[in-house]
C-alpha cells in the first residue's frame, strides 16, 4: 500500500502543477496557427509539460503495476529514482514527438501565413488523417498494449540495468505515441494551446485505455473525426488553431 500511495502521490505531483503551468501558459498565448512565435527548445519545455498533464493518468496502472514490482526489489531513494527513471523514460518519449509537432506546427503555420484559405482543408485533412488512424490497424495493436500492460511488463522484467528503468518507460512510451498520435493530430486546427481541446483529449485517452469498450469509443471518435473532416472546410468554428490566419466565410 505505501508503494502505491507513493506511487499516486508523485503522479498527481508531476500532473496538477503540469496542468497549471499548461493553463496558465494557453492564458498568456491565446490560440493561434503555427508555433505562435516560440523557439524549439521552448516549445519542446511547454510540450513536455503538456503532455505530463495529459497522458500521465491514463498511464497510472501501468506506472503502478511496475513501481509495485520496483518496491520488492528496492528500497528508499533508489525505489524513487527508479519510479523517476521510468516516468522519465515514458515523457522522453512525448518530448521527441514533439519535434514532429513543431515540424508540423511550423510547415502549416507558413502555408496559412501566405495562402489564409488553406487552413480549411489542413484542417480537413488533419480531421482525416486522425480518423482513418483512429480505425487503423496500428491504433488497435497500441491500444491492447496500453490496455493489458502485465503481459508486457512480466517482458520488461527480463530488461537488465543499467537503465533498465528508463528503458521501460521509453518503450511503453512509444506504444502510447502509437496509441494516442491520431488524438494529437486533431490540436492542429483545433489548437496547440485550446485547454478545453487539451482537456476532452485527455478525457478521451484516459476511456480509451481503461474503460471496457475504450475500443469501441476508439472507433466512434474516428468516425466522428472523419466527418469533421467533411464539415471543416466550411466551418470555421472548427478551426480555432487555424483561424488566426484565415479570412472568414463572407470575405471569400
Amino acid at each position: 500500500m505505501r508503494d502505491l500511495a507513493v506511487t499516486w502521490f508523485l503522479i498527481v505531483l508531476i500532473t496538477v502543477p503540469a496542468w497549471v503551468l499548461t493553463v496558465g501558459q494557453a492564458r498568456d498565448m491565446g490560440v493561434g496557427p503555427g508555433t505562435m512565435g516560440l523557439a524549439l527548445p521552448l516549445f519542446l519545455l511547454l510540450w513536455a509539460t503538456m503532455m505530463a498533464a495529459m497522458m500521465l493518468p491514463s498511464m497510472a496502472p501501468v506506472a503502478l503495476t511496475w513501481v509495485r514490482g520496483i518496491g520488492r526489489r528496492s528500497s528508499g531513494w533508489t525505489r524513487a529514482a527508479r519510479t523517476v527513471a521510468f516516468v522519465g523514460g515514458y515523457l522522453l518519449v512525448w518530448t521527441a514527438f514533439g519535434l514532429l509537432a513543431y515540424a508540423a506546427l511550423a510547415l502549416t503555420g507558413d502555408l496559412v501565413h501566405d495562402r489564409p484559405a488553406a487552413g480549411r482543408w489542413i484542417g480537413s485533412v488533419a480531421f482525416l488523417l486522425a480518423g482513418l488512424y483512429q480505425l487503423g490497424p496500428l491504433k488497435d495493436v497500441c491500444l491492447r498494449h496500453c490496455r493489458d500492460p502485465m503481459s508486457h511488463l512480466a517482458h520488461y522484467a527480463a530488461f537488465r540495468p543499467p537503465a533498465r528503468d528508463l528503458r521501460v518507460g521509453v518503450h511503453h512510451g512509444a506504444y502510447c505515441v502509437g496509441c494516442c498520435a491520431g488524438l494529437m493530430v486533431v490540436l492542429l486546427p483545433l489548437g496547440v494551446m485550446d485547454v478545453a481541446a487539451m482537456a476532452a483529449l485527455a478525457v478521451v485517452i484516459f476511456v480509451e485505455k481503461l474503460w471496457s469498450r475504450g475500443p469501441l469509443l476508439a472507433r466512434v471518435v474516428g468516425v466522428a473525426f472523419l466527418v469533421l473532416a467533411v464539415l471543416a472546410p466550411f466551418q470555421d468554428w472548427l478551426l480555432p488553431g487555424l483561424r488566426g490566419a484565415m479570412p472568414s466565410m463572407g470575405g471569400m
